[in-house]
């Protein structure tokens, strides 16, 4: 076994929380690149760019949501793993990972043969027009094709890093993100393969990830090595049991994307509807910047929560997620000041269109109005779900999901369409509002819990 990077039970927290925040972070960061970098491109061909950006937004969502089934089965087993590591069970640990192995490679199989058939009158009912659709559809065809290695790349991660190697899962996400960049500009535009190009370099890019952390998890330096072997039906239960509330999180948000691009058409008309649409792809590309390393900060150090409630040491529990929430209220509060200060410029990497400039610019001031209080809503419901109080996860993010929906519903039918975009901040201010009042009415209750030994 070689040597630990972190020791999740000993090493002072404030060093532990950074040195586990801050790659996990980065890492996602990173990763936002994949869909950035392919959109930056398709937005600049040369002819039909702006309705490239339009389709590739359109199935976006869709193919992340798939994307998302690996966090039900990671973020559900990788936080198991970790607090049966913190128990000393580590024979318990490697059954978990072997069956969460098996299970990305099942559930890769299953989502392809569903949603490939399907592809025609889903991108359609998710806002697809006549114009948009050839570009979804050939993104989403390519894109879905490689789905196991989305899945093994972005679950396996989670176990890597889990296991206290969080600067290796960040050189992984690294790595495909580097190759995507490099292939994009190559298979779009020298290759002419456009939108099939972007979706394909994603492809071999996370194909590169995902044989990276095989590799690693196989290999002597994990503490916990992987292997095939068929699930177990109690450990199976308990993973999708821990898991289904960041798979919710994140389902849903994509779920709120479909739906606003739903709303934007609607409301838009067939004159405005399109030009909302790339406006709305542009402002939740600053989103992912927002949203996916915050997750990496709340989720990558959900393991030194877990570790340490298995190990029964609260008092590190409690200091780590004081200081987990701190972290995360400091990005946002970065990114809030980034949306207004360069927000212009990141539309630029987009369009160079005078009005869309304008109106994207406009969104993301918008859509940024209170992403401060999110980065409390991420990391105390990921820090119940590392305690596996997966009803309160599910509870919380529901609420702030409701909210979402209600406002993005209401609001373009009493201000007309742009309104819509005005759903995120309300959700964003009501939803961690009540996550704060619950999580202080039950937490210390949670904490005098003894986690015990229980069964899988």
């Amino acid at each position: 076994m070689g040597k630990l990077e972190n020791d999740l039970g000993r090493d002072d927290i404030s060093r532990l929380v950074v040195r586990m925040a801050l790659p996990s972070m980065a890492a996602q960061f990173v990763s936002v690149l994949y869909s950035i970098v392919d959109r930056m491109y398709i937005g600049h061909i040369a002819e039909g760019g702006a309705l490239a950006l339009a389709g590739v937004g359109i199935c976006g969502p869709v193919v992340t949501m798939a994307g998302s089934v690996a966090f039900l089965i990671a973020i559900g087993g990788a936080p198991l793993m970790s607090m049966r590591m913190g128990e000393g069970r580590e024979d318990e640990a490697a059954r978990i990972l072997k069956t969460c192995l098996t299970m990305l490679v099942i559930a890769s199989a299953l989502l392809l043969a569903l949603l490939l058939p399907l592809r025609g009158p889903m991108l359609r009912l998710f806002g697809a027009s006549e114009t948009t659709y050839p570009y979804a559809e050939a993104y989403f065809t390519v894109y879905i094709s490689g789905t196991l290695f989305s899945l093994l790349s972005t679950g396996l991660n989670q176990f890597i890093i889990a296991q206290g190697f969080a600067k290796t899962g960040m050189k992984l996400v690294m790595l495909g993100a580097g190759l995507n960049i490099l292939l994009d500009p190559l298979l779009i535009f020298v290759f002419g393969l456009g939108v099939r190009g972007a979706a394909a370099a994603t492809v071999l890019s996370q194909m590169a990830s995902a044989a990276g952390a095989l590799l690693f998890l196989t290999g002597s330096r994990a503490p916990v090595r992987a292997a095939f072997a068929w699930p177990e039906a109690r450990i199976v239960r308990r993973v999708l049991t821990l898991g289904f509330a960041p798979f919710f999180i994140i389902a849903v948000d994509n779920v709120m994307i479909i739906a606003l691009n739903a709303v934007l058409g609607r409301y838009g008309g067939a004159a405005e509807g399109d030009a909302l649409i790339t406006c709305a792809t542009i402002a939740q590309s600053f989103m992912l910047v927002v949203t996916m390393p915050l997750g990496g900060i709340s989720g990558g150090t959900q393991t030194i929560l877990a570790f340490n409630y298995g190990a029964m040491k609260m008092d590190r529990v409690r200091e780590a997620q004081r200081k987990i929430v701190r972290l995360c209220v400091l990005y946002t509060l970065v990114m809030f000041l980034l949306a207004r200060l360069a927000g212009p410029l990141f539309v630029r990497l987009f369009t160079s269109d005078a009005q869309q400039l304008a109106l994207s610019a406009w969104a993301i001031r918008v859509c940024t109005l209170a992403i401060i209080p999110l980065g409390v809503q991420y990391e105390l419901v990921d820090g119940f779900t590392a305690l596996g109080q997966m009803r309160l996860s599910f509870t919380l993010s529901f609420f702030r999901k409701l909210m979402y929906f209600i406002a993005l519903f209401a609001l373009p039918a009493l201000f007309g369409a742009r309104a819509a975009f005005y759903a995120e901040p309300v959700s964003d201010v009501l939803g961690p509002v009540f996550t704060v009042l619950v999580h202080r009415a039950v937490m210390e209750k949670v904490l005098m819990r003894q986690p015990g030994r229980p069964e899988t």
